[in-house]
């Protein structure tokens, strides 16, 4: 697989998936699990959601092979979150 460059900055990356997903996703997601992964093709505005984020990336690659890649889950704008969680035995 050829390496795909980015062709936008973080933030209109951000800024086009967060727009897509709200607009164009969001609304058909009322029966998917709040843990799936949803892929974005942020130029196009494809998608595919799957429990599995090797999937959903796979899939939308296979439609749009060239496509400029946005990961989250549909319960949160994130994908993955880095570092501990401080619970009330932390405090």
């Amino acid at each position: 697989m050829a390496e795909r460059k980015p062709r936008y900055s973080k933030e209109e990356f951000r800024r086009r998936a967060d727009a897509i997903f709200e607009r164009d996703i969001l609304p058909h997601l009322k029966k998917k699990a709040a843990r799936d992964f949803v892929a974005i093709d942020i130029e196009t505005g494809a998608y595919e959601v799957d429990a599995d984020e090797m999937a959903a990336c796979e899939r939308l690659e296979a439609r749009v092979p060239d496509a400029q890649f946005w990961l989250r889950r549909v319960g949160s704008p994130f994908a993955r979150t880095f570092g501990g969680h401080r619970g009330s035995a932390d405090k």
